[in-house]
């Protein structure tokens, strides 16, 4: 990226993309990080107890057969819960940690701002709405 007259950087694309406080205003990155933190903070209560719940069942538990397979149909439900709320914690770390980078809300592919919309809805967004779409 080359610095264009303007205030931001110039994309190999040609178009210009504009440093993170300009993107965004003081208010609203405060207002992201708030979202992100009390995110942060129900997945990783939602991580411990989807963790205990995906715990194996004792094959010596006194269930009939047909509640062994609700159990095992849960847990594998539970476990795919699991996942994703561990996927979606990582990326809310990574958006933590990279608020107040000048990258911050800029789309990885076509580099454009996403929209403060987006972020406030999705805060681990690293892409518009356009370029996640294709």
């Amino acid at each position: 990226m080359v610095r264009s007259g303007h205030g931001g950087f110039r994309n190999f694309k040609g178009s210009t993309v504009i440093e993170n406080m300009a993107n965004y205003s003081a208010e609203e990155i405060a207002h992201l990080k708030k979202a992100i933190d009390k995110k942060l903070a129900r997945l990783r209560e939602d991580v411990v107890e989807l963790r205990e719940q995906c715990k194996p069942i004792s094959p010596d538990n006194a269930i009939g057969r047909i509640s062994r397979m609700d159990a095992i149909n849960n847990r594998s439900v539970n476990e795919a819960t699991l996942r994703q709320s561990e996927n979606q914690l990582k990326l809310l770390e990574k958006a933590i940690t990279e608020i107040d980078s000048k990258d911050f809300g800029l789309c990885r592919k076509c580099e454009r701002v996403i929209p403060y919309g987006r972020l406030v809805a999705m805060p681990e967004s690293d892409m518009c709405i356009a370029c996640a779409s294709k």
